[in-house]
């Protein structure tokens, strides 16, 4: 008799988290830009970013959710010959990061020019 390799739970539930965490943070940081953009630059058009970022951290944990439930289905099944998920939510992650931080960057540049 062979140990089974995937301890339910475990590793997916970690993992799961990880991404709640990171959406959380998405969230709570589009809801702070939404609080301070519009008073730093005075106008109402930095309200579409911190919408976009609540949208966005919303559909992350939705996603992540859909994630984990399917790797704990793989794992649970068949762990040895069972595809996982791939990549595709981490490169959008990535996507998502890169572009915020490209306009905080303006944002910054923007402020420090005097608009």
């Amino acid at each position: 008799m062979s140990t089974p390799l995937f301890d339910p739970g475990l590793q997916p539930e970690r993992t799961a988290l990880a991404w709640r965490r990171t959406a959380l943070a998405i969230g709570v940081g589009s809801l702070i830009a939404l609080r301070v953009l519009p008073e730093a630059l005075g106008s109402l058009v930095w309200l579409t970013p911190a919408v976009l970022g609540l949208m966005f951290a919303g559909w992350l944990w939705w996603r992540a959710d859909r994630r984990y439930r399917a790797t704990a289905r793989v794992l649970a099944a068949d762990g040895d010959r069972a595809a996982l998920p791939g990549g595709a939510l981490l490169a959008v992650l990535l996507a998502f990061v890169v572009a915020a931080g490209l306009l905080a960057l303006g944002v910054v540049i923007a402020v420090a020019l005097g608009r």
